[in-house]
């Protein structure tokens, strides 16, 4: 069972979920509630947060689990980057992000990501 991580980057803390190649909705889901019950448990407006999604599987009952998640964990977070979105994943995205009114940047890389998270005093 995968769970989330802190990668410490120019000296922040940076929450990692690596959801990459998961194809199982029960792992996903799994992860997912763990990253949410972490997250709010910190402190409001205090955690970075960086989501890989690469080779996830995906589909709207996961969307929909995303969705309630990112909407209670909303108030702890100060910034979100999220990489590995291609294709269909991309497109369901940018709906997410209207659904929740959150500003999660999309990066190319890891190390970009990390860089713009970093960024956050």
């Amino acid at each position: 069972m995968r769970k989330p991580e802190i990668i410490k980057h120019k000296g922040k803390e940076i929450l990692y979920l690596n959801f990459s190649n998961l194809k199982k909705k029960e792992q996903i889901i799994e992860l997912k509630d763990l990253s949410g019950d972490l997250i709010q448990q910190q402190d409001v407006n205090s955690t970075l947060a960086l989501i890989n999604m690469e080779g996830m599987f995906f589909d709207y009952e996961i969307r929909s689990h995303f969705i309630q998640v990112a909407k209670k964990n909303t108030l702890h977070i100060k910034a979100s980057a999220i990489i590995g979105l291609y294709g269909l994943l991309s497109v369901l995205y940018n709906g997410f992000i209207k659904i929740t009114g959150r500003n999660i940047k999309q990066f190319k890389t890891k190390k970009e990501a990390l860089d713009y998270l970093a960024s956050f005093t």
